[in-house]
């Protein structure tokens, strides 16, 4: 028996309000397949779903998808579908959904593929509810088969995050890649596993193998810096010296 999405209410954001500006250089790029006409416009497409999905953090030859990418060129799924496979591949379970907490990972979701924060905490729990109980895939579905997703982006477009810059404002709201992908419960883990403690002194095996005392390392700087600006010194008069001969005869 499936738990029906607890109700949340929504608060007035940016992407809910209706937007007369006249596009600039930061307002999104929009991809979708509709108007597509060579291959080159594809690959970009194919970019900035993985730029939307992965983030430029986790932007790595291992996280491709080819087999996706390639049903894709030929037509055989759209961008929604592609989209769902790449948020439910195992690079993506294993960079962004095992680091994360129930909580955390709806955010990040919701932010990838709605374009836009959660409304409140309650939208999180109320998601969150979904994932436990459906499990990852029904989550993602859920949200795919959504009327939010299917009247902002559609079949065709590659999702985007909705009216970031206002021309009334003097700084928009902060891109969504700025979020880290794993927050500070994982952290702590990866400190009780001792991932960030300090390495131990290696050891050497052989005495001339040792790095020098750091005040004996200082005194030879200076040793060496005076000899040899002592030596460029006697270089210089000698060479001023034999210069004042030649000129004299």
């Amino acid at each position: 028996m499936s738990i029906p999405l607890l109700n949340y209410p929504p608060s007035t954001s940016n992407q809910r309000v209706e937007g007369f500006e006249v596009p600039g250089d930061e307002q999104p790029a929009i991809y979708n397949t509709e108007n597509l006409l060579s291959g080159g416009e594809i690959d970009e497409l194919i970019r900035a779903a993985y730029r939307q999905i992965f983030n430029e953090q986790q932007l790595l030859a291992s996280n491709r998808q080819k087999t996706l990418e390639s049903q894709l060129k030929f037509g055989q799924i759209t961008v929604r579908d592609f989209i769902r496979g790449l948020v439910l591949s195992d690079t993506f379970r294993r960079r962004n959904y095992e680091p994360n907490n129930n909580y955390r990972f709806v955010q990040m979701c919701i932010q990838r593929l709605l374009g836009r924060d959660v409304y409140s905490d309650r939208e999180k729990l109320a998601w969150s509810i979904v994932l436990a109980t459906k499990g990852l895939k029904g989550f993602i579905d859920e949200l795919l088969d959504s009327e939010e997703y299917l009247t902002n982006f559609g079949y065709d477009t590659v999702p985007y995050q909705r009216r970031r810059i206002l021309p009334q404002h003097n700084q928009g709201d902060l891109p969504f890649a700025r979020m880290p992908r794993y927050g500070e419960d994982h952290r702590k883990q990866l400190e009780a596993l001792g991932y960030f403690q300090a390495k131990p002194i290696r050891e050497y095996r052989w005495e001339w193998q040792k790095p020098p005392y750091p005040k004996a390392a200082r005194m030879l700087g200076k040793a060496i810096v005076i000899f040899g600006a002592t030596f460029i010194g006697l270089v210089a008069i000698a060479s001023a010296l034999a210069a004042w001969e030649l000129i004299s005869l």
